[in-house]
């Protein structure tokens, strides 16, 4: 007995001595918020924020539970549904569409270029059209094709009340009626963090939906991040909205980040909002993904001292 309570006694000290230290962790959480309130101050108009660390659970939030329009970042809902109904078997992403008419709307740089009645494209490519160049029209196809109530029974079973989608692209009229596409930053940080824990999707439609999503863009969470890092994200731009949402896989210690914006009086101020937040989020990621439990980052060509 003496002997296994020595053996309980050394195993606790040696857990203790390697546990990564919380409480330094927190000041760099407490820091970043504060930078993120500083850029929430000066933006003339409303920001929300949520923020996860995908290895700890820790997380930052700012007016997390508002509600905002979310303009084309709603397609990652699309993107989740299709992946989804492919995984049960109830469509396949090869599946041909041929291109109609009656499918064009404005803001559809590809889809426009294609020859109605004649091209015939695969759901897959719809889908790299709509993450990639956010073509509306592609996006309306895919919404036809999964149902827009099949995208918000998926919400509803992972506890997300508040986003919903409620419209297709370009359909002003029912914006105007008040049918807006809408999450908040708490809800879209929990779907991201739901598919990428293998909650919705497994892991082979996990891993292409996050291939997906991680197609080239322009956008505004890795506007001053590395070029080679992996950012899976979909931006969204409305009159006086700004919107990106997604996951930055800092390797080990990969992150949700989730930024928008409401009531801008200047759309690229929304733009220079979420590009500062993703850049001080990133700034402190990256130290942990490369720090000791003491706090001591170690990088490539560092001295021995």
């Amino acid at each position: 007995m003496k002997r296994l309570l020595c053996c309980v006694l050394f195993l606790s000290s040696c857990v203790a001595q390697n546990a990564p230290s919380t409480a330094k962790q927190k000041v760099l959480w407490e820091k970043l918020g504060s930078k993120i309130e500083q850029v929430d101050r000066k933006l003339d108009g409303v920001m929300g924020v949520a923020i996860e660390d995908l290895t700890s659970g820790e997380h930052y939030s700012l007016h997390e539970d508002e509600v905002f329009a979310q303009a084309s970042s709603i397609k990652i809902t699309v993107l989740a549904n299709l992946y989804l109904q492919a995984q049960q078997g109830k469509l396949k992403l090869t599946d041909l569409y041929t291109v109609q008419t009656s499918d064009l709307v404005a803001d559809s740089d590809i889809m426009n270029g294609l020859t109605p009645g004649v091209t015939r494209i695969t759901l897959r490519d719809l889908a790299t059209m709509m993450v990639a160049v956010s073509d509306n029209s592609a996006t309306n196809v895919l919404i036809d094709r999964v149902g827009m109530p099949n995208v918000n029974a998926m919400l509803d079973a992972v506890s997300l009340p508040h986003t919903r989608l409620r419209r297709k692209m370009m359909d002003l009229e029912a914006a105007k009626q008040g049918r807006e596409n809408v999450s908040t930053p708490r809800e879209m940080m929990n779907l991201l963090d739901a598919i990428y824990h293998g909650k919705l999707l497994n892991k082979e439609f996990t891993e292409d939906f996050f291939k997906m999503l991680s197609t080239n863009k322009q956008s505004f969470i890795p506007r001053d991040l590395p070029a080679d890092l992996r950012i899976a994200n979909k931006p969204g731009e409305l009159e006086a909205v700004r919107n990106d949402s997604g996951i930055v896989f800092v390797e080990g210690r990969p992150y949700v980040i989730c930024v928008m914006t409401a009531f801008l009086s200047n759309e690229r101020d929304g733009e220079e909002a979420i590009r500062r937040v993703s850049l001080e989020s990133w700034r402190m990621f990256d130290r942990l993904s490369r720090a000791t439990e003491y706090g001591r980052v170690v990088s490539p060509g560092n001295g021995t001292r």
